[in-house]
Protein backbone atom coordinates (compact mmCIF):
# COMPACT_ATOMS: atom_id res chain seq x y z
CA UNK A 1 0.00 0.00 0.00
CA UNK A 2 1.59 3.32 -1.23
CA UNK A 3 1.55 6.01 1.30
CA UNK A 4 -0.97 7.76 -1.22
CA UNK A 5 -3.72 5.01 -1.18
CA UNK A 6 -3.28 5.26 2.75
CA UNK A 7 -4.07 9.24 2.98
CA UNK A 8 -1.85 12.55 3.70
CA UNK A 9 0.65 12.79 6.11
CA UNK A 10 0.42 15.61 8.48
CA UNK A 11 3.83 17.74 9.17
CA UNK A 12 2.74 19.61 12.55
CA UNK A 13 5.58 21.84 12.88
CA UNK A 14 8.54 23.02 10.29
CA UNK A 15 11.18 20.31 9.29
CA UNK A 16 14.14 20.07 7.33
CA UNK A 17 13.26 20.22 3.69
CA UNK A 18 15.20 17.08 3.35
CA UNK A 19 12.20 15.34 5.74
CA UNK A 20 9.79 17.14 3.27
CA UNK A 21 11.21 15.75 0.37
CA UNK A 22 11.16 12.15 0.88
CA UNK A 23 7.65 11.98 2.02
CA UNK A 24 6.50 14.21 -0.90
CA UNK A 25 7.90 11.27 -2.97
CA UNK A 26 6.10 8.91 -1.32
CA UNK A 27 2.24 10.42 -1.24
CA UNK A 28 0.50 13.67 -0.75
CA UNK A 29 1.42 16.51 2.41
CA UNK A 30 0.09 18.41 4.51
CA UNK A 31 1.74 21.05 6.74
CA UNK A 32 0.25 22.95 9.74
CA UNK A 33 2.50 25.72 9.28
CA UNK A 34 3.76 28.69 6.85
CA UNK A 35 1.68 31.18 4.93
CA UNK A 36 -0.44 28.03 3.86
CA UNK A 37 -0.70 26.59 7.00
CA UNK A 38 -3.36 24.01 7.08
CA UNK A 39 -5.06 22.51 11.33
CA UNK A 40 -5.06 19.17 11.85
CA UNK A 41 -9.15 19.22 11.77
CA UNK A 42 -8.85 20.35 8.56
CA UNK A 43 -7.43 17.11 7.21
CA UNK A 44 -8.09 14.51 9.63
CA UNK A 45 -10.24 12.30 8.18
CA UNK A 46 -7.40 11.52 5.29
CA UNK A 47 -4.53 12.06 7.53
CA UNK A 48 -2.40 8.37 7.83
CA UNK A 49 0.83 9.68 9.58
CA UNK A 50 1.56 12.79 11.68
CA UNK A 51 5.30 14.38 12.04
CA UNK A 52 5.81 16.28 15.58
CA UNK A 53 8.04 17.93 17.02
CA UNK A 54 7.18 20.00 20.48
CA UNK A 55 3.29 19.74 19.60
CA UNK A 56 0.60 17.95 21.55
CA UNK A 57 -0.97 14.99 19.85
CA UNK A 58 -3.53 14.10 22.25
CA UNK A 59 -6.50 11.58 22.48
CA UNK A 60 -9.52 13.36 20.78
CA UNK A 61 -6.89 14.10 18.19
CA UNK A 62 -6.01 10.75 17.87
CA UNK A 63 -9.56 9.33 18.06
CA UNK A 64 -10.64 11.56 15.79
CA UNK A 65 -8.60 10.07 12.56
CA UNK A 66 -10.37 6.91 11.48
CA UNK A 67 -7.26 6.35 8.41
CA UNK A 68 -4.10 7.62 10.99
CA UNK A 69 -1.45 4.72 11.40
CA UNK A 70 1.68 6.26 12.38
CA UNK A 71 2.49 9.47 14.60
CA UNK A 72 6.31 9.93 14.55
CA UNK A 73 8.05 11.85 17.11
CA UNK A 74 11.18 14.80 15.66
CA UNK A 75 12.91 14.11 18.91
CA UNK A 76 12.86 11.40 21.70
CA UNK A 77 10.46 11.81 24.61
CA UNK A 78 6.77 11.10 23.94
CA UNK A 79 5.11 13.27 27.30
CA UNK A 80 3.12 15.49 24.77
CA UNK A 81 1.65 12.36 22.35
CA UNK A 82 -1.08 10.27 24.13
CA UNK A 83 0.78 6.86 23.20
CA UNK A 84 -2.16 5.25 25.69
CA UNK A 85 -4.54 5.93 23.18
CA UNK A 86 -2.60 5.54 19.95
CA UNK A 87 -2.20 2.18 21.26
CA UNK A 88 -5.71 1.49 22.00
CA UNK A 89 -6.32 2.64 18.06
CA UNK A 90 -3.41 0.45 17.21
CA UNK A 91 -1.45 3.55 15.73
CA UNK A 92 2.14 3.48 15.82
CA UNK A 93 4.00 6.19 17.83
CA UNK A 94 7.88 6.34 16.52
CA UNK A 95 10.97 7.83 17.72
CA UNK A 96 14.30 8.72 16.46
CA UNK A 97 16.47 7.40 19.02
CA UNK A 98 19.50 7.57 17.22
CA UNK A 99 19.48 11.37 15.79
CA UNK A 100 20.33 13.69 18.81
CA UNK A 101 22.34 11.89 20.87
CA UNK A 102 25.38 13.57 19.98
CA UNK A 103 23.99 16.99 20.21
CA UNK A 104 22.52 16.93 23.58
CA UNK A 105 25.72 14.68 24.92
CA UNK A 106 27.65 17.73 24.22
CA UNK A 107 25.21 20.35 24.99
CA UNK A 108 24.97 18.45 28.35
CA UNK A 109 28.78 18.69 29.18
CA UNK A 110 29.06 22.46 27.86
CA UNK A 111 26.48 23.16 30.58
CA UNK A 112 28.41 21.32 33.41
CA UNK A 113 31.84 23.10 32.10
CA UNK A 114 30.07 26.57 31.95
CA UNK A 115 28.24 26.13 35.56
CA UNK A 116 31.71 25.20 37.19
CA UNK A 117 33.39 27.43 35.40
CA UNK A 118 30.92 30.19 36.09
CA UNK A 119 30.84 31.51 32.54
CA UNK A 120 27.14 33.88 33.31
CA UNK A 121 29.02 35.33 36.01
CA UNK A 122 32.27 35.55 33.88
CA UNK A 123 30.60 37.46 31.17
CA UNK A 124 28.44 39.72 33.29
CA UNK A 125 32.06 40.76 34.81
CA UNK A 126 32.92 41.24 31.28
CA UNK A 127 30.25 43.49 29.63
CA UNK A 128 29.62 45.06 32.93
CA UNK A 129 33.06 46.84 33.04
CA UNK A 130 34.02 44.82 36.02
CA UNK A 131 36.81 42.52 34.59
CA UNK A 132 39.56 43.11 36.72
CA UNK A 133 37.21 42.46 40.06
CA UNK A 134 37.33 38.80 38.92
CA UNK A 135 38.36 37.08 42.37
CA UNK A 136 35.71 36.04 43.19
CA UNK A 137 34.74 34.45 39.77
CA UNK A 138 36.69 30.98 41.52
CA UNK A 139 35.71 28.29 39.44
CA UNK A 140 35.82 24.49 39.96
CA UNK A 141 38.09 22.09 38.09
CA UNK A 142 36.14 18.90 36.91
CA UNK A 143 39.04 16.58 37.16
CA UNK A 144 38.73 14.32 40.12
CA UNK A 145 35.05 15.07 40.85
CA UNK A 146 32.40 12.48 41.18
CA UNK A 147 29.97 13.02 38.17
CA UNK A 148 26.23 11.05 38.65
CA UNK A 149 24.67 10.04 35.36
CA UNK A 150 20.45 9.51 36.05
CA UNK A 151 19.37 7.79 33.33
CA UNK A 152 22.06 5.44 30.78
CA UNK A 153 20.80 5.43 27.57
CA UNK A 154 22.44 6.80 24.40
CA UNK A 155 22.62 10.14 25.72
CA UNK A 156 23.44 9.43 29.13
CA UNK A 157 26.29 6.71 27.96
CA UNK A 158 27.92 9.33 25.78
CA UNK A 159 27.84 12.07 28.48
CA UNK A 160 29.74 9.48 31.02
CA UNK A 161 32.31 8.52 28.28
CA UNK A 162 32.97 12.21 27.75
CA UNK A 163 33.38 12.83 31.62
CA UNK A 164 35.80 9.90 32.47
CA UNK A 165 37.59 10.96 29.22
CA UNK A 166 38.11 14.47 31.41
CA UNK A 167 38.87 12.53 34.25
CA UNK A 168 35.59 12.63 36.52
CA UNK A 169 35.19 9.82 38.51
CA UNK A 170 31.55 8.25 37.17
CA UNK A 171 28.46 6.78 38.95
CA UNK A 172 25.37 6.05 36.76
CA UNK A 173 21.93 4.78 38.33
CA UNK A 174 19.10 3.70 35.90
CA UNK A 175 16.14 1.03 37.42
CA UNK A 176 15.82 0.11 33.96
CA UNK A 177 19.05 -1.48 32.97
CA UNK A 178 19.30 -4.67 33.09
CA UNK A 179 21.26 -6.90 35.52
CA UNK A 180 25.08 -7.36 34.06
CA UNK A 181 24.30 -4.67 31.42
CA UNK A 182 27.69 -3.64 29.99
CA UNK A 183 28.69 -0.26 31.97
CA UNK A 184 31.36 2.42 29.63
CA UNK A 185 34.38 2.52 30.82
CA UNK A 186 35.22 3.78 33.95
CA UNK A 187 31.46 4.29 34.89
CA UNK A 188 30.43 2.47 38.47
CA UNK A 189 26.74 1.64 38.51
CA UNK A 190 24.87 2.60 41.64
CA UNK A 191 21.37 0.26 42.88
CA UNK A 192 19.78 3.66 44.29
CA UNK A 193 19.22 7.56 43.63
CA UNK A 194 20.72 8.37 47.02
CA UNK A 195 23.92 6.27 46.02
CA UNK A 196 23.75 7.99 42.73
CA UNK A 197 23.59 11.32 44.80
CA UNK A 198 25.22 10.88 47.50
CA UNK A 199 28.29 13.33 47.44
CA UNK A 200 28.40 13.88 43.95
CA UNK A 201 30.32 17.01 43.11
CA UNK A 202 27.71 17.05 40.11
CA UNK A 203 24.66 15.62 38.68
CA UNK A 204 23.13 15.32 35.29
CA UNK A 205 19.69 13.98 34.28
CA UNK A 206 18.61 11.51 31.34
CA UNK A 207 15.68 9.98 31.45
CA UNK A 208 12.08 10.29 30.11
CA UNK A 209 9.41 12.21 32.42
CA UNK A 210 7.28 9.88 33.44
CA UNK A 211 4.60 9.85 36.13
CA UNK A 212 7.59 7.81 38.60
CA UNK A 213 10.13 10.50 37.40
CA UNK A 214 8.26 13.85 37.49
CA UNK A 215 9.81 15.46 40.85
CA UNK A 216 11.83 12.80 40.78
CA UNK A 217 15.24 15.27 42.15
CA UNK A 218 13.65 17.62 44.76
CA UNK A 219 14.54 19.00 47.84
CA UNK A 220 16.14 16.06 49.68
CA UNK A 221 17.71 14.41 46.87
CA UNK A 222 19.74 18.17 46.32
CA UNK A 223 20.70 17.96 49.57
CA UNK A 224 22.46 14.86 49.47
CA UNK A 225 24.92 16.18 46.61
CA UNK A 226 27.83 17.67 47.96
CA UNK A 227 28.69 21.17 48.98
CA UNK A 228 28.89 23.49 46.06
CA UNK A 229 27.53 20.73 43.57
CA UNK A 230 26.24 21.36 40.04
CA UNK A 231 23.18 19.97 39.06
CA UNK A 232 22.73 19.79 34.72
CA UNK A 233 19.41 18.97 33.46
CA UNK A 234 19.07 18.31 29.70
CA UNK A 235 16.48 15.96 30.03
CA UNK A 236 12.66 16.71 30.73
CA UNK A 237 11.80 20.34 33.29
CA UNK A 238 9.36 18.36 35.41
CA UNK A 239 12.20 16.26 36.48
CA UNK A 240 13.81 18.68 38.72
CA UNK A 241 11.64 20.47 41.36
CA UNK A 242 12.94 24.31 40.19
CA UNK A 243 11.72 26.03 43.43
CA UNK A 244 14.00 23.50 45.37
CA UNK A 245 17.10 24.01 42.82
CA UNK A 246 16.47 27.90 43.19
CA UNK A 247 16.42 28.11 47.07
CA UNK A 248 20.18 26.07 46.72
CA UNK A 249 22.00 27.75 44.49
CA UNK A 250 20.63 31.16 45.99
CA UNK A 251 22.13 29.85 49.75
CA UNK A 252 25.21 28.53 48.00
CA UNK A 253 24.35 25.29 49.11
CA UNK A 254 24.60 24.65 45.43
CA UNK A 255 27.10 26.41 43.30
CA UNK A 256 25.60 26.63 39.80
CA UNK A 257 22.79 24.69 37.42
CA UNK A 258 22.63 24.22 33.83
CA UNK A 259 18.98 23.89 32.68
CA UNK A 260 17.94 23.26 28.97
CA UNK A 261 14.17 22.25 30.18
CA UNK A 262 11.92 23.97 32.14
CA UNK A 263 8.59 22.52 34.01
CA UNK A 264 6.34 24.64 32.06
CA UNK A 265 7.67 26.21 28.41
CA UNK A 266 8.41 29.55 27.57
CA UNK A 267 9.66 29.25 31.61
CA UNK A 268 8.00 32.76 32.44
CA UNK A 269 7.25 32.27 35.94
CA UNK A 270 10.44 29.97 36.94
CA UNK A 271 12.11 30.92 39.94
CA UNK A 272 15.32 30.64 38.21
CA UNK A 273 15.11 33.10 35.65
CA UNK A 274 16.27 35.13 38.77
CA UNK A 275 19.48 33.15 39.77
CA UNK A 276 22.25 34.17 38.32
CA UNK A 277 24.33 31.15 38.95
CA UNK A 278 21.93 29.16 36.45
CA UNK A 279 22.77 28.45 33.10
CA UNK A 280 20.07 28.59 31.31
CA UNK A 281 19.32 27.90 27.57
CA UNK A 282 16.00 27.68 25.46
CA UNK A 283 15.19 23.70 25.40
CA UNK A 284 18.28 23.84 22.49
CA UNK A 285 20.25 21.04 23.70
CA UNK A 286 19.14 18.90 20.31
CA UNK A 287 19.09 22.41 18.11
CA UNK A 288 22.60 21.26 15.71
CA UNK A 289 21.97 21.26 11.85
CA UNK A 290 23.26 17.91 11.98
CA UNK A 291 20.80 16.82 14.61
CA UNK A 292 17.84 18.41 13.03
CA UNK A 293 18.19 16.90 9.68
CA UNK A 294 18.52 13.44 11.14
CA UNK A 295 15.39 13.60 13.78
CA UNK A 296 13.26 15.25 10.62
CA UNK A 297 14.52 12.86 7.96
CA UNK A 298 14.31 9.54 10.60
CA UNK A 299 10.87 10.56 11.39
CA UNK A 300 9.73 10.62 7.54
CA UNK A 301 11.34 7.85 6.93
CA UNK A 302 10.16 5.79 9.88
CA UNK A 303 6.18 7.11 8.63
CA UNK A 304 6.82 6.58 5.41
CA UNK A 305 8.07 2.41 6.15
CA UNK A 306 5.29 2.17 8.38
CA UNK A 307 2.36 3.45 5.20
CA UNK A 308 4.45 1.34 3.20
CA UNK A 309 3.35 -1.60 5.34
CA UNK A 310 7.02 -2.46 6.53
CA UNK A 311 8.19 -2.45 10.48
CA UNK A 312 10.19 0.77 11.07
CA UNK A 313 14.10 -0.56 12.23
CA UNK A 314 17.18 1.30 13.32
CA UNK A 315 16.29 4.90 12.53
CA UNK A 316 12.82 5.02 13.99
CA UNK A 317 11.79 2.43 16.48
CA UNK A 318 8.12 2.53 18.58
CA UNK A 319 7.27 3.21 21.42
CA UNK A 320 4.83 1.11 23.90
CA UNK A 321 2.29 2.69 26.49
CA UNK A 322 4.08 1.90 30.31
Amino acid sequence: MTAESAGLVYVAEPVHPDALDLIRTRGPLAVGFGPEATTFDAVRDRVAGVLVRTGTINAAMIESAPRLRVIARHGVGTDSIDVAAAARRGVRVLITPEANAVSVAEHTIGLLIAAARRFPECQAAVRGGTFHERDHLVGTELAGRTLGVLGLGRIGRRVASVAAALEMRVRAYDPFLPDGAEMPPGVERTSTLAGLLEGAHACTTHVPLTPDTRGLIGGAELDLLAPGAVLVNTARGGIVDEAALADRLTSGRLSGAGIDVFTAEPPHDSPLLGVGNAVLTPHCAAHTGESLRRMSVHAAEGIVTVLAGRVPEGVAQSVTPA
